[in-house]
This record gives structure tokens, C-alpha cells and sequence, in this order.
């Protein structure tokens, strides 16, 4: 009987000792499995970095295309208002010009009409704002 004790408890033992090793081989497997994948995070991050940087690079880019386009294109609104304003001016005093000169001519031909046309229009004027 104590031969078969002195197996039981050896083959308890050596199942214990087994059971260590492969508990360790596991362990072992798991530290290394656990060391890839934080290896791949580490360069998952690294490229979604890269990939975050390289986007902020051409929405500034573009930002600043964007920018100037618009810089230019207000100067040149700009420029074309300034041109058309300046020949409404232009066509303003000629306009002007033109009417001083029609109504000296027509005052020197006339120049009785035009007193009384003046008086006429005096007249109605003054009747306007009594009321």
C-alpha cells in the first residue's frame, strides 16, 4: 500500500508540475500576445497621428488658398467699383455740363420766358407750402 501511496502522491506531483508548466507557457503566450497588441496600438496611434497631421497640413493649406482667393477677388471687386464710380462721376458732370450750357443758351434767347417761367414756378412752390 505505501508503493501505491508513494505512485499517487508522485503522479499528483508530477501532474502539479505540468499543470506549472503549461500555466507558465500560457502565461508566457499571453505576455506575448498581450506585448503585440500594444505594440499595434502603439502604431495604430502612430499612423492615425501621421494621418491627423497630414489632413490639419492641407485643411490649412487649403485655408490659406482659400484666404488669398477670396483677398483677390475682393480687390478685384473692388478696382471695378472704384472704375464704376468714377466713370458715373465722369458721365454725372458731363450730364451737368451739358444742362449749364442748354439753360445759358436758352436764357440768352429768351430771357423773358425764363423770368416768367422762374415766377411761375416761384408761385407754385409758394401755394404748395402754404397748404
Amino acid at each position: 500500500m505505501l508503493v501505491v501511496r508513494e505512485l499517487s502522491i508522485s503522479a499528483t506531483n508530477a501532474e502539479a508540475a505540468m499543470r506549472g508548466l503549461t500555466d507558465k507557457a500560457k502565461y508566457a503566450r499571453l505576455q506575448k500576445d498581450v506585448s503585440a497588441v500594444k505594440n499595434d496600438i502603439a502604431a495604430l496611434t502612430e499612423q492615425i497621428t501621421d494621418a491627423l497631421n497630414a489632413f490639419a497640413g492641407q485643411a490649412s493649406t487649403q485655408a490659406r488658398r482659400g484666404y488669398r482667393q477670396a483677398r483677390d477677388n475682393m480687390d478685384s471687386t473692388l478696382d471695378d467699383m472704384s472704375e464704376r464710380g468714377s466713370a458715373m462721376m465722369g458721365a454725372a458732370q458731363d450730364a451737368a455740363s451739358t444742362i449749364e450750357e442748354t439753360l445759358e443758351d436758352v436764357i440768352t434767347q429768351r430771357p423773358l420766358a425764363t423770368v416768367g417761367l422762374a415766377l411761375g414756378l416761384g408761385f407754385l412752390i409758394g401755394m404748395t407750402w402754404r397748404r
